[in-house]
């Protein structure tokens, strides 16, 4: 039988090859960075950490969880760390899995800063932009505890956590990892700088949207040059209120976020990762404009999950170049072969997100075994 080319559905854009800088995608579904706590006490990726990110190597680029520069920073009972030699090992194996199945793998770094508590951090100090402690509790290994009014950071202690940003960075990129995602959003310190409700300074850090932009600015900066800039995104979450970094007036976010992109601009990183229910609305787009670069996007967990028909939909409308996913690629390892052939998924276990083992992590069925 002889086939008309031209009646043949070409393969949606969602599968086709991109590159976010210097890194190669085989394919648009991204994976973003979950906290999942199976590091332990030490920090170190152990073995199953190892398995978790090698069953989704698949995807086109996966975006490893948030991890702390230095033992401070630490937010999480099992978060993992990249502070030490031997927490970068651990990490290492993870890289050389992934790279392994082909795939392809960033390490996002992640300061917690008002996000924690010395029951998590070791008994370290607390240190935020200015000392106004968020509401709600936290888990701690003493139970849930509320969350304590940090220190406000000196010059000195902002100069030292741009400097642990850095190491992180060198740290992951001799370990193997294709890049590091600087995590500017979900509450964590440099979302409390940039958010008008966190950030109460009077000094060059706070005040005007462009004072609070700077830091993001310098940190951000500071790694590309590092590591180069080619290797290194940035993730923000403007609107999105986590942890009461509320941001509430547009005009405000469109100056602070605007100046943001405005300075990144010229530096050509790799990406820039946003967080926001509206990925096509006026606010994402004008911040992809002022960057000027790849623009990967997530709904996150107050848009709703992100399907199979959202995500094609999101590439094909060129509301950006490649989607970040979330649940469906922790219950679906091999996610793009069942959105590819149309196939069923298997559904999240959300009471098992958060664990010690192997449940709900590493035991979702692939295809064939189902």
């Amino acid at each position: 039988m002889t086939v008309n080319i031209s009646e043949v559905s070409p393969a949606p854009l969602l599968f086709s090859p991109t590159s976010l800088g210097k890194i190669e995608l085989a394919n648009r579904v991204v994976m973003a960075p979950m906290t999942r706590v199976r590091a332990g006490s030490s920090g170190i990726p152990g073995d199953l950490m190892v398995e978790y990110y090698r069953q989704r190597a698949s995807v086109g680029l996966i975006i490893a969880e948030g991890t702390y520069p230095d033992h401070a920073s630490q937010g999480y009972v099992g978060e993992p760390g990249i502070a030490t030699d031997e927490q970068a090992a651990g990490w290492q194996r993870v890289f050389e899995a992934v790279h392994a199945e082909g795939g392809r793998i960033v390490l996002q770094i992640m300061h917690a800063g008002r996000q924690t508590h010395p029951d998590i951090n070791g008994g370290r100090r607390i240190l935020a932009p200015s000392a106004i402690a968020r509401t709600g509790e936290t888990f701690t290994e003493k139970g849930e505890q509320p969350y304590p009014v940090p220190e406000a950071m000196t010059t000195a202690e902002i100069r030292a956590a741009l400097e642990d940003f850095v190491t992180a960075a060198r740290r992951a990129i001799e370990a193997g990892a294709d890049g590091v995602e600087i995590h500017g959003a979900n509450g964590y310190l440099l979302h409390q700088f940039l958010s008008p409700a966190a950030n109460q300074r009077t000094d060059g850090y706070g005040g005007s949207p462009q004072n609070r932009a700077r830091f993001v600015v310098e940190v951000v900066t500071a790694v590309a040059q590092a590591v180069g800039a080619d290797r290194v995104g940035l993730r923000i979450s403007p609107e999105v209120d986590f942890g009461d970094v509320f941001e509430t007036d547009r005009d405000d976010v469109l100056a602070t976020y605007g100046t943001l992109m405005d300075q990144l601009r010229p530096l050509g990183l790799a990406y820039l990762s946003v967080l926001h229910t509206e990925p096509g609305g006026y606010l994402v787009q004008e911040l992809r404009r002022r960057f000027d670069g790849k623009l990967i996007v997530n709904n996150g967990p107050l848009g709703g999950q992100t399907t199979r028909e959202r995500a094609l939909q999101q590439i094909e409308a060129g509301h950006a170049d490649a989607v970040v996913v979330g649940r469906a690629l922790i219950a679906n390892p091999d996610l793009v072969e069942r959105w590819q052939g149309g196939h069923p998924e298997n559904e999240p276990r959300p009471e098992l997100f958060y664990g010690l083992d192997a449940e709900g992590y590493t035991d979702y069925p692939f295809l064939e075994a189902a």
